[in-house]
């Protein structure tokens, strides 16, 4: 039996976990929306994916913000495709991007930012934003 206070003891142990591929943007629904422009926040407390360099998990909070023109995300939506992110090995910056672009297209919005913030890791708290402000928005003509 190897020493549990070895450095040598947990080296090399992995968990599987999921491709990309396996987030469910398919998942996000909206509905319309026709009320005085206002701006739209969300926060998922509950939020975990896998870090794809250790396979140990990562968890944090998103926060959604957007100004709608004529679509508003159905919640129920959100939530499921939230939710698939949780076996997925994705580092924190490419999720934080991979949001802002999936839900770009189902929103159409005037504008959209997308924040996440993960528990602190190493004793550093990561925190990666979006924000059509700063950016082009993305090209959705293929879609």
């Amino acid at each position: 039996m190897a020493d549990v206070y070895s450095s040598e003891y947990a080296e090399g142990k992995t968990f599987d976990f999921e491709g990309e591929d396996a987030l469910r943007s398919d998942f996000l629904e909206a509905f319309a929306y026709d009320g005085p422009r206002q701006r739209v926040s969300y926060r998922m407390n509950e939020f975990s994916a896998v870090c794809p360099f250790s396979g140990l998990p990562d968890y944090g909070i998103v926060w959604v913000d957007y100004i709608p023109k004529h679509k508003l995300v159905e919640l129920k939506s959100l939530k499921y495709y939230f939710l698939s992110f949780r076996n997925v090995g994705l580092f924190q910056e490419a999720i934080t991007a991979r949001i802002f672009n999936d839900l770009w297209p189902v929103l159409e919005p005037e504008s959209l930012k997308i924040k996440t913030e993960y528990n602190t890791r190493g004793g550093i708290v990561a925190t990666c934003v979006v924000d059509s402000a700063d950016q082009p928005p993305p090209d959705t003509s293929e879609s």
